[in-house]
């Protein structure tokens, strides 16, 4: 059953290893019949800033209500990033910061500790690249996709949310990308 795809590169550089796995991805969804949307973050215009927190909705871009539409269109969607510190890069965690808003992500019940999840119905998969090997990572830092995975797509209701972390970059030869990039177009084709 063919399946609705947004794929989203949220790597500020779409000429990188986030920009290659996810074009492996969309050969993948298209080989399959899937249909499929694609924006690169790196060519948006939006304000990452967050500038009064939540006490005043800022107005939202046109880039950004097109990330928002793309989403409510997709039955699943496809993130691919690097990580940077321990966490996505700041022009990605500056789009959640903005787009992901009562109404469209979640909205909160009066009355009711649980929220309702706004974007229930979708699944995911996060793709993560690292320069470390994903486990020594994991041991020195802990799980550093709990934030992608649960605190941001669960919190509005993706499940399931599948994470591959994919690493050592800086020492990967040519040869291993390439298997990397066919497994990712593998999954690309199965719409997971």
């Amino acid at each position: 059953m063919a399946k609705k795809i947004f794929i989203l590169v949220g790597h500020p550089d779409v000429d990188s290893m986030s920009g290659a796995l996810a074009t492996a991805y969309e050969e993948g969804v298209k080989a399959a019949g899937h249909e499929v949307r694609r924006l690169n973050l790196g060519e948006l215009h939006f304000d990452p800033i967050l500038h009064q927190g939540y006490k005043c909705i800022q107005t939202l871009e046109p880039d950004l209500t097109l990330i928002q539409e793309n989403m409510k269109w997709a039955d699943h969607f496809f993130l691919v990033y690097p990580n940077w510190w321990g966490a996505m890069p700041a022009l990605l965690k500056g789009m959640f910061d903005r787009m992901f808003l009562p109404g469209f992500a979640f909205k909160f019940q009066k009355g009711k500790f649980w929220w309702e999840r706004l974007l229930k119905g979708r699944s995911a998969r996060v793709v993560i690249t690292m320069d470390n090997h994903p486990v020594i990572a994991e041991l020195l830092f802990g799980n550093t996709s709990n934030e992608i995975k649960h605190a941001t797509l669960g919190f509005a209701g993706f499940a399931p949310v599948r994470v591959s972390r994919i690493g050592p970059l800086r020492s990967m030869t040519e040869a291993k990308k390439a298997v990397v990039k066919k497994k990712i177009m593998r999954l690309g084709k199965k719409g997971i």
